[in-house]
């Protein structure tokens, strides 16, 4: 690649929806992100090691939240910044904070954002394909590239992408149309005319995620580039607390992606196996289809629905 590739990993939530089984496991209340749910590492520091198999520590920035401070314990060793942020403002704030920082250090860099609640089989195979997108966010800096994953149910808790027409690969398209969340009847349609799942694991150019931020949250924007001049001195974090008193809550899909699909690339992921572990049910249903049994998994489980008890025994 011509340009450096970094990346920004989204450590920023609380992950309510995850809440009940994180009980199971932690007592401490600590957020889904620093939770040990399969293996010996938290879903966290796996997204971390994921990305170090392409994209190395130092270019590397960490989105935290302040209230988290307690579990940051010896999970970001090595990477180049911890955003902490006083408050959790969304998802905009979360990838335009560290994209901002970025662009002050590199500012012709592509980057790679990813949520660190994923659950994915194939660690090399997953990172050879953001190297791949990362080539043709280079050569279209103007489109920030979603990957989508091919959908076996009409979710609702998802965002959907309606592929177009190719650009310069039969794996990569244009977008059509952008759905967040949508009815269980869009959801349906969506995936009979062979729409995607979006990941909300996107490559761009860093100035065209900025941009993008700019045209879409104004005064989000103008809160974040006035950071920059305390940025390195003993006034930063107080630099960021002012910010973000005055910074809008917003979700970026909503936000950005959903208002400017004429932005939008999407690459089909190959044959690999994600989730987002966003609830129980998806959780259970990985370890199900993995054949993995953690020991946590032999304690008294979380409300979840009839079906997913009856299928967790039948794995059993």
């Amino acid at each position: 690649m011509k340009n450096s590739l970094w990346s920004i990993v989204l450590a920023g939530g609380d992950g309510t929806r995850l809440r009940p089984l994180v009980q199971r496991i932690h007592s401490d209340g600590r957020p889904k992100q620093y939770a040990v749910i399969v293996g010996s590492r938290s879903l966290l520091k796996q997204t971390l090691d994921r990305s170090a198999l392409g994209i190395p520590p130092e270019r590397t920035v960490v989105v935290a939240t302040r209230s988290h401070e307690r579990f940051f314990a010896n999970e970001f060793s090595g990477v180049a910044k911890v955003l902490i942020q006083p408050v959790g403002r969304g998802t905009a704030a979360g990838i335009l904070l560290p994209a901002q920082w970025i662009s002050w250090m590199d500012p012709t860099a592509t980057v790679a954002v990813f949520p660190s609640d994923h659950f994915i089989a194939d660690d090399a195979a997953f990172m050879r394909e953001i190297h791949r997108v990362a080539g043709f966010a280079e050569c279209h800096p103007e489109r920030i590239f979603l990957l989508g994953a091919r959908p076996d149910s009409p979710e609702t808790g998802y965002g959907w992408i309606e592929p177009g027409a190719e650009c310069g690969d039969r794996d990569i398209h244009l977008v059509n149309r952008f759905w967040e969340k949508p009815s269980p009847e869009t959801a349906k349609a969506c995936m009979e005319h062979g729409c995607l799942w979006n990941t909300f694991i996107m490559v761009a150019r860093v100035s065209t995620l900025i941009d993008a931020g700019r045209r879409a949250l104004p005064l989000l924007h103008e809160r974040l580039t006035q950071i920059r001049s305390c940025w390195g001195s003993d006034g930063e974090s107080g630099s960021i607390e002012r910010a973000f008193r005055s910074i809008p809550e917003a979700n970026f899909s909503d936000s950005v992606l959903a208002r400017f699909p004429s932005l939008l690339a999407v690459a089909a992921l190959p044959a690999l196996t994600w989730s987002d572990w966003g609830t129980p049910e998806r959780v259970l249903e990985s370890l199900r289809n993995e054949g993995l049994e953690p020991g946590w998994l032999a304690s008294p489980l979380p409300a979840l629905s009839n079906q997913d008890r009856v299928g967790l025994e039948t794995s059993a």
